[in-house]
This record gives C-alpha cells, sequence and structure tokens, in this order.
C-alpha cells in the first residue's frame, strides 16, 4: 500500500481574505504577472476562469525546474476556499492523489490567513514525499500577498 498524508500550515497575510479568495477564484490569468518566478502561464481547458469544475494547466517553476499541472478545480465561497485537484502533470507522475486547497480566513480588517492543506497518495512505494510541492504551494500563496497590498491600496 502507497503512503499518503496531509500537510497544513497557515501564511499569515496583510491583504483582505475576500481580496486573496477572489484572484485565487476568478483572476489566475494575472498570476504570471503578479508571481511571475512562480508561475510562467495559465491556460483554461474547460469551464471559465471562475467556473466550479474548471480544468486548467499550469506552467510553473519548482526548485528550478520548469513543469506543468492540470487542475480541476473546487470553489467554497462561504468557506472561501479553492481547491486545485491533480490531474496530470509532473507532479501526478509521483503521486497518485494531490489536492491542494487555499482557505482565506479573515483575521482582522486588513489581514488574514491563508490555510494550506495538501492532501497526497505516492503513486509508488519509492516516489518522495510530496515536501517541495508544499513548499512552493505556500511560497505562492506568501509571494502573491504583496501583488493583492498593491491592488488593494489602489482601490
Amino acid at each position: 500500500m502507497a503512503t499518503s498524508g496531509t500537510y497544513v500550515t497557515e501564511v499569515p497575510l496583510k491583504g483582505s481574505a475576500k481580496n486573496h479568495y477572489k484572484r485565487w477564484k476568478s483572476e489566475n490569468k494575472l498570476f504570471p504577472e503578479a508571481v511571475g518566478h512562480h508561475i510562467q502561464g495559465v491556460t483554461v481547458h474547460e469551464g471559465d476562469w471562475d467556473s466550479h469544475g474548471a480544468v486548467k494547466s499550469w506552467n510553473y517553476t519548482c526548485d528550478g525546474k520548469q513543469e506543468v499541472f492540470k487542475e480541476k478545480r473546487e470553489l467554497d465561497d462561504e468557506k472561501m476556499a479553492v481547491t486545485f485537484r491533480g490531474l496530470d502533470g509532473h507532479v501526478m507522475e509521483q503521486l497518485k492523489v494531490y489536492d491542494v486547497i487555499f482557505q482565506f480566513i479573515p483575521k482582522s480588517q486588513e489581514g488574514c490567513v491563508c490555510k494550506v492543506t495538501m492532501i497526497w497518495e505516492k503513486r509508488y512505494e519509492d516516489s518522495p514525499e510530496p515536501i517541495k510541492y508544499m513548499k512552493f504551494v505556500t511560497s505562492l500563496a506568501a509571494d502573491m500577498d504583496d501583488h493583492i497590498l498593491k491592488n488593494q491600496n489602489k482601490a
């Protein structure tokens, strides 16, 4: 039986939970401009930018390597959470299950926490645990904060 697990961390953010959730829910096309050192491109294959069940491919750089990730998204407006369910791509060569949930929890008028949850199961027993991917998605959430703050202060 393959190893599985769940990683959870909280990333403190200065931007509002509402603005962060909006960016992750429906403004993915802005990611290459906002965090181009992480995300180089996003393509919609099914659905729309902000639709529940949309399928997208992400071109990104993790640990200095260019990779591709295809996901199907689930949206929970009440909890301000976006789930990326892994379908295909580099990470899916090592993992059978790869779900990443970004939940934005208000902490103050101008700040929030992004609770990042990664649920995973190895495809093969000798596959590495996805620690580098957890570091990547945590860094992605933190780095998006500067871009959110710039746009929040313009409003």
